[in-house]
């Protein structure tokens, strides 16, 4: 049985729910301990539940310490079965974070799975509804993951409410990515999603990231899309598009923060990475890292601008499972990352 210590690195629940998927892929046993230690409030919350919980019935397994605020879990993997499956974070908790679970968990799936999952699409923390559909399920696309969505409702903090399904279907072959070139990008897409506000505040917010991206040259499309919701909220997702990259950015409006701080701020994160030469946004990179260790090939490779304490304690964690290493060299601002 494995053991890994939740404390290491950024010590939040990244490292809870990528042990758990690598132990399904890898069929290893695996024991946490210090289970988000490094958070104000520590061990397991309602969100963090429920992905464990999902993933322990979608392979059969069994588990020790689930529950919520424990911070030790032993957690033994059986074999993944298709079908369909319901689950209820019970909160505002993230429902792209409990999917990019049962997704990793699943990836070798010989059958298709639904999971539909009540909670919340769009709150701190996680990549919104729109990230995850649109920038990180993109980029698993590419490696030829097969994968289809569907958004029944918005749900922000503090009530949730929100409901989405995911459906994975059985991939032949997952492809390494190789996004090391430079890479020719002109058009961002976007989409602002927002519900019980006034409609000039999602407008303001579009004005201002256009005229941010205008200044580079890069025209835009970037939708409103206004839909009820038992919670206030607003946020707003870009990503832009080469023939093999993609980068995206996503940030939720808070109040108090202007809206048109908001738009410019997603622009100049996108901007940011194009000018740094990245092919890969900051964010998707911790998240497709094990991918890169489970395609068919080694060598996976990309540039990012930055390397953030979730990747480098992604990197680690995947070694603990996986014989492979990281080769990083630094040129120009930016890194290029080789899987070897």
């Amino acid at each position: 049985m494995l053991s890994i210590d939740g404390s290491y690195g950024e010590g939040g629940g990244q490292i809870l729910r990528t042990a758990v998927s690598l132990s399904v892929l890898t069929k290893k046993p695996v024991e946490i301990s210090n289970i988000r230690a490094n958070r104000p409030n520590p061990g397991l919350k309602a969100q963090h539940y429920v992905a464990i919980k999902s993933v322990e019935e979608l392979c059969r397994g069994k588990s020790e310490g689930l529950e919520i605020g424990s911070s030790h879990l032993v957690f033994k993997p059986g074999e993944i079965k298709g079908g369909k499956y319901k689950f209820d974070i019970g909160t505002a908790g993230s429902i792209p974070l409990v999917f990019q679970t049962c997704l990793l968990s699943s990836i070798k799936t010989h059958e298709p799975i639904a999971i539909q999952v009540k909670g919340g699409t769009d709150v701190k923390w996680s990549p919104s509804w729109d990230y995850f559909n649109c920038i990180f399920l993109n980029l698993l696309q590419k490696m030829g993951i097969s994968v289809n969505t569907q958004l029944m409702k918005r749900g922000y903090y503090p009530k949730g409410g929100g409901e989405a399904m995911l459906t994975i279907n059985p991939s032949k072959d997952i492809l390494p990515l190789f996004l090391h070139g430079k890479q020719k990008f002109s058009k961002v897409n976007g989409i602002i999603n927002i519900a019980n506000l006034p409609n000039e505040i999602s407008t303001r917010m579009k004005h201002a990231a256009i005229k941010a991206l205008i200044k580079k040259n890069l025209t835009t499309d970037i939708k409103i899309e206004e839909k009820p919701s038992p919670s206030t909220g607003i946020g707003i997702t870009l990503w832009v598009q080469s023939n093999d990259a993609v980068l995206g950015s996503t940030i939720l409006g808070e109040k108090g923060v202007p809206a048109e701080r908001v738009g410019e701020n997603a622009a100049l994160q996108i901007l940011k990475d194009i000018d740094a030469g990245a092919t890969i946004d900051v964010h998707a990179f911790d998240q497709i890292l094990p991918y890169f260790v489970i395609a068919q090939e080694k060598g996976s490779t990309c540039v990012v601008r930055e390397i953030s304490n979730h990747a480098k304690t992604n990197m680690w964690l995947i070694k603990q499972f996986f014989d492979v290493d990281f080769e990083i060299k630094q040129n120009k601002g930016a890194f290029k990352i080789t899987l070897f």
